[in-house]
């Protein structure tokens, strides 16, 4: 007995969504997109979805508070910290001993060059803007904190914390390559 034929054809009629929609209460998420990793085009991007919660940058970057420069100036001074802050360590004297000796960690090359770059972001920076980046980008600290920590807590305040976080970050796009001088003027 022949089978019967069916008529839906097996060809996928759209895309899928695969996007959760079971989030967390508190999720904070914003659309990026980005370069497909299962294309077989090289310009073929996607859109997915990022966390913003716990990342001040991020959050700036898709409310479009600072610009693509900015982001990755931010983004290279974060990479920086990260390779620096790896570097040779004290010993615990109340960790438990244990038979080997510690090897002291070599400084690599790598994290030589983020320590010297660094160093030069402080001297552009200035004392104060380079604790207002690390206190935002490596802390993750919001401008309402940063005014309690420094004992002023107005909006006049966190203004101006904006304000100069936003000059700082035009001065990291300079350093790390990401603008040029005139485009930093424009704005």
């Amino acid at each position: 007995m022949p089978r019967a034929r069916r008529n839906t054809s097996y060809k996928f009629t759209g895309l899928h969504d695969r996007r959760s929609r079971d989030l967390p209460f508190n999720a904070e998420r914003a659309e990026v997109e980005i370069d497909n990793p299962l294309a077989l085009d090289l310009d073929e991007k996607i859109i997915a979805m990022r966390s913003i919660r716990n990342d001040p940058l991020a959050r700036l970057h898709s409310h479009h508070q600072i610009d693509e420069a900015q982001y990755r100036g931010g983004r290279a001074y974060q990479n920086d910290w990260e390779k620096a802050k790896r570097g040779p360590q004290a010993m615990d004297p109340t960790r438990e001993y244990v038979d080997g000796t510690r090897s002291g960690e070599l400084v690599i090359e790598s994290q030589r060059k983020a320590v010297l770059r660094l160093n030069r972001v402080e001297r552009e920076l200035g004392t104060d803007g380079s604790a207002l980046v690390h206190d935002v980008l490596v802390l993750g600290l919001t401008m309402d904190q940063i005014g309690q920590r420094r004992a002023v807590r107005t909006q006049r305040w966190n203004d101006y914390f904006a304000r100069r976080f936003r000059e700082c970050l035009d001065r990291l796009a300079l350093v790390y390559g990401f603008a040029t001088d005139a485009s930093v003027r424009r704005r």
